[in-house]
């Protein structure tokens, strides 16, 4: 029996969902956006029956219909307020990425998603990437031996008519900028893949060619990992003319590994000590070449969640996860604005504290 499923947000990111909720046969109930012609559109690209209903208003949207899961994929200021209100209602969740832009708020989904018992997922689909799945196995059966530093590159390109299309986007309030919004799937890779406690974060963010942004288009940071690895974090809309490339390198003492691609899909460089595989073999089985950034990981992430529920488990990316990832790039803004680095955990941080960083 398929799912009762709807979704909060009709945007850009909005068709990999929907397109993943079709692939895994949900019944979608309902969508809604503040913007009808959104709507519209949606329903007619996907061939929706009649019976899917309407609603520019979600709290009314969840009031009068009921829902096992739903995807929110309003502005990232908006995820928790949305988040929050579904919990409440006992609604399982896939929140679009960043889960939120506020540790506590974050925090409180945590803490109302274990009372009400219900699965919450933060879409870091990349994980799901046969590339990244393939590299995760290694990390696991503990291949690399010592891990001794990784990097994760976010070389891709935003100009007036990304943000033109959305005015939420590169605000402070909704959005943050380079890191929080492009980067923050490479940040939560590189972090999962290198122990995910960071002890020490130093960083520096710049707004260099997006004047009529209020965030960062260049974020470079320092990261200290709690088991004495390191990590390099590089990230910008800046690369001109397009996207050049979204790269994670891992390097051990028995091993290197480098997966890269248009959104880290492709294994390009792939060696191990213990030679227990065939490089080639490896990088022609488990490299992709999707048709754009967004890569095929929504449908798997979707079958996790799906069976998650069914199963009464925890998603193969939990909320913790997501809120690591916030964590990280908070850090960073952090430390850029201080001069200084970062001790980890942080308790409390919000994009809100930044607002004015780049005033002209």
């Amino acid at each position: 029996m398929s799912l009762r499923y709807g979704i909060i947000g009709c945007g850009r990111i909005s068709s990999n969902h929907i397109a993943a909720a079709q692939a895994n046969e949900l019944e979608i109930v309902a969508i809604c956006d503040k913007e009808t012609t959104k709507m519209n559109d949606t329903i007619k690209q996907f061939n929706l029956s009649e019976g899917v209903k309407k609603y520019e208003n979600y709290r009314e949207m969840i009031q009068e219909e009921t829902f096992e899961l739903i995807a929110i994929c309003t502005e990232s200021g908006n995820h928790g307020e949305i988040a929050l209100t579904c919990i409440d209602q006992g609604i399982n969740l896939i929140i679009e990425k960043p889960i939120a832009l506020c540790l506590e708020e974050i925090d409180e989904i945590i803490r109302r998603a274990s009372i009400k018992k219900v699965k919450v997922c933060p879409c870091h689909q990349n994980r799901f990437n046969k590339a990244v799945q393939k590299i995760r196995e290694a990390v696991e059966e503990e291949r690399f031996g010592k891990l001794i530093h990784g990097t994760a590159h976010i070389r891709w390109y935003r100009g007036e008519d990304y943000y033109k299309q959305a005015p939420w986007r590169g605000t402070w309030d909704q959005d943050g900028g380079a890191l929080m919004n492009q980067c923050i799937h490479n940040i939560d890779l590189l972090r999962w893949m290198m122990g995910e406690e960071i002890k020490e974060v130093f960083g520096m963010i710049d707004n260099l060619i997006h004047d009529y942004i209020e965030a960062e288009d260049l974020g470079i940071a320092l990261i200290k990992f709690s088991n004495g690895s390191y990590g390099l974090i590089e990230g910008t809309t800046n690369v001109y003319p397009k996207n050049l490339e979204e790269t994670l390198y891992l390097f051990g003492e028995k091993a290197t590994v480098k997966v890269g691609g248009k959104s880290v899909n492709q294994i390009e460089e792939w060696h191990f000590e213990d030679q227990i595989d065939d490089p080639k073999a490896v990088k022609e089985e488990n490299s992709e070449s999707p048709p754009n950034i967004y890569g095929y990981g929504h449908t798997p992430l979707y079958s996790d969640v799906i069976d998650a529920i069914n199963n009464d488990r925890e998603p193969y990316v939990t909320a913790e996860d997501g809120r690591k990832a916030v964590e990280t790039v908070l850090a960073i803004y952090k430390s850029a604005l201080e001069g200084k680095s970062i001790k980890l955990p942080l308790d409390k941080c919000s994009t809100l504290e930044f607002k004015g960083r780049f005033k002209k």
